[in-house]
Protein backbone atom coordinates (compact mmCIF):
# COMPACT_ATOMS: atom_id res chain seq x y z
CA UNK A 1 0.00 0.00 0.00
CA UNK A 2 1.36 3.39 -1.03
CA UNK A 3 1.23 6.07 1.67
CA UNK A 4 1.35 9.78 1.16
CA UNK A 5 4.57 11.08 2.72
CA UNK A 6 3.60 14.75 2.72
CA UNK A 7 3.77 16.03 6.29
CA UNK A 8 3.66 19.78 5.64
CA UNK A 9 2.67 22.25 2.95
CA UNK A 10 3.20 25.95 2.34
CA UNK A 11 0.48 28.40 1.33
CA UNK A 12 0.76 30.38 -1.88
CA UNK A 13 1.23 33.52 0.22
CA UNK A 14 4.19 32.00 2.05
CA UNK A 15 5.82 30.76 -1.15
CA UNK A 16 5.33 34.12 -2.86
CA UNK A 17 6.84 35.96 0.10
CA UNK A 18 9.81 33.60 0.32
CA UNK A 19 10.47 33.89 -3.42
CA UNK A 20 9.94 37.66 -3.54
CA UNK A 21 7.06 37.66 -6.02
CA UNK A 22 3.35 38.36 -5.88
CA UNK A 23 0.69 35.87 -4.86
CA UNK A 24 -1.07 36.56 -8.15
CA UNK A 25 2.01 35.59 -10.19
CA UNK A 26 2.36 32.31 -8.32
CA UNK A 27 -1.32 31.54 -8.85
CA UNK A 28 -1.11 32.40 -12.56
CA UNK A 29 2.01 30.28 -13.13
CA UNK A 30 0.61 27.25 -11.33
CA UNK A 31 -2.87 27.11 -12.88
CA UNK A 32 -2.13 23.93 -14.83
CA UNK A 33 -0.29 22.04 -12.10
CA UNK A 34 -1.70 18.84 -10.67
CA UNK A 35 -1.30 17.11 -7.30
CA UNK A 36 1.56 15.01 -8.70
CA UNK A 37 3.36 18.33 -9.30
CA UNK A 38 3.19 19.11 -5.58
CA UNK A 39 0.09 21.31 -5.56
CA UNK A 40 -2.84 20.74 -3.24
CA UNK A 41 -5.92 22.63 -2.11
CA UNK A 42 -6.64 22.94 1.61
CA UNK A 43 -10.22 23.44 2.76
CA UNK A 44 -11.31 24.71 6.16
CA UNK A 45 -14.68 24.47 7.86
CA UNK A 46 -15.81 27.85 6.50
CA UNK A 47 -13.67 27.94 3.39
CA UNK A 48 -15.49 26.74 0.27
CA UNK A 49 -12.88 28.14 -2.13
CA UNK A 50 -9.88 26.48 -0.53
CA UNK A 51 -6.33 27.69 -0.12
CA UNK A 52 -3.63 26.84 -2.65
CA UNK A 53 -0.66 25.09 -1.03
CA UNK A 54 2.57 23.47 -2.14
CA UNK A 55 4.64 20.54 -0.96
CA UNK A 56 8.44 20.82 -1.06
CA UNK A 57 8.31 19.32 -4.57
CA UNK A 58 5.68 21.89 -5.52
CA UNK A 59 7.95 24.72 -4.43
CA UNK A 60 10.70 23.34 -6.65
CA UNK A 61 8.22 23.27 -9.53
CA UNK A 62 7.26 26.90 -8.80
CA UNK A 63 10.94 27.88 -8.89
CA UNK A 64 11.33 26.25 -12.30
CA UNK A 65 8.22 28.03 -13.58
CA UNK A 66 9.54 31.35 -12.26
CA UNK A 67 12.90 30.80 -13.99
CA UNK A 68 11.10 30.16 -17.28
CA UNK A 69 8.82 33.15 -16.74
CA UNK A 70 11.79 35.48 -16.14
CA UNK A 71 13.68 33.99 -19.10
CA UNK A 72 10.75 34.58 -21.45
CA UNK A 73 9.64 37.90 -19.92
CA UNK A 74 12.83 39.55 -18.63
CA UNK A 75 11.17 42.98 -18.50
CA UNK A 76 8.81 41.65 -15.82
CA UNK A 77 11.60 40.50 -13.48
Amino acid sequence: MQRNKVHHVYTVERVARDLGVSDALIQDLTLGLEPEDGVIWVYGANDDDGILAFTDEGIEEVKLLLEEYHRVSPSKA
